[in-house]
């Protein structure tokens, strides 16, 4: 008796300025896929220059979705992303089509591909301790705490994302275990998929150049304009992703903390940073199949075409085992 196939998901993680949009589109066309958003502030509507959405004209008619889908007003979780992306996956399996997961918020990848641990119920006085502290010392001073604690968790969340180190610590503090511990006790929503995980790596003098020329772009683009226009629409300075990397720099700029040259220089610094704390995340799941170079280089298409071949993926079909 034949075995059934169990149904195929592909994903496209990696650090910031690796390709992993290119390199995306190129498999939604060999392989009849659609794209679905992995990246925490993409989820957000209006936030597209700093984020790099893939402009609609840009898509060569692929759909993508998850892109666009709350409002910067919206705490969208971790939990939500897992849900929603699960969804998306059994209606492109139900036309046909490949899913392609694109991006590189591990924590989304993380609760999608091995489950979500919920969580005790909020702790409003501690909570409110931890911002006290926050509030004296300054929001570094929580990331630092995660660290020594959860040093994972640490390892995802931005150094001046309140709401999320709170929340790693109230985990914490209540459980007498940090939060990536509660990982191995859950299960992954899409547990009847199988997952083939590429991942791109790319020399850190390489991301230097193209974060710089990213930076570049988005001020070209109008970043400043769009951040501008975003408040004037009555977005709120806190709103979450003004809380992300190149908002809240620009946030910060418009502020008076520094000019526009020093602010693309810390963008560009940060940047570095990310991608190196999105490698640290990214070695530690499990079956990825790693590239080294670009994602929208030849090479690398030819790479991956090869290793997805080994796995029984056609080209013609977008078959798999």
């Amino acid at each position: 008796m034949v075995e059934a196939r169990r149904p195929l998901v592909l994903a496209v993680l990696g650090p910031t300025a690796s390709g992993k949009s290119a390199l995306g589109l190129w498999l939604a066309e060999r392989y009849g896929g659609e794209i679905i958003n992995c990246d925490s502030t993409a989820v957000y509507r209006g936030f597209d220059i700093g984020t790099d959405k893939v402009p609609s004209d840009a898509r060569r008619g692929i759909p993508h979705h998850l892109i666009d889908i709350a409002e910067p007003t919206e705490v969208y979780t971790a939990a939500q992303y897992a849900r929603d992306a699960a969804r998306v996956i059994r209606e492109i399996h139900a036309r046909g089509r490949m899913p392609i997961l694109v991006g590189g918020t591990g924590f989304y990848y993380r609760a999608l591909t091995r489950g979500l641990f919920p969580g005790p119920s909020a702790d409003e006085e501690l909570r409110a301790r931890l911002n006290r502290v926050a509030d004296r010392r300054g929001v570094e001073c929580l990331h630092r705490w995660v660290q020594r604690v959860d040093p994972d968790s640490a390892a995802r969340i931005m150094p001046r994302d309140r709401t999320r180190l709170v929340r790693a610590l109230e985990v914490y503090l209540t459980t007498g275990r940090p939060l990536t511990e509660h990982f191995s006790e859950t299960a992954s929503p899409i547990a009847d998929c199988d997952v083939i995980a590429i991942a791109l790596r790319i020399p850190a003098a390489l991301t230097a150049e193209r974060v710089a020329t990213r930076v570049d772009e988005q001020f070209a683009r109008g970043i400043v304009a769009e951040v501008r226009s975003l408040l004037a629409r009555g977005v709120p300075p806190d709103a979450r992703p003004f809380g992300g990397l190149v908002y809240r720099q620009v946030m910060e700029m418009l502020r008076g903390a520094r000019d526009e040259a020093a602010t693309r220089a810390l963008i560009v610094q940060e940047n570095r940073r990310y991608a190196r704390r999105q490698l640290i995340w990214f070695r530690k799941e499990p079956n990825l199949i790693w590239f080294d170079g670009p994602g929208e280089s030849l090479a690398t298409e030819q790479r991956v075409e090869a290793a997805l071949a080994v796995r029984g993926l056609s080209t013609t079909d977008g078959s798999a085992l």
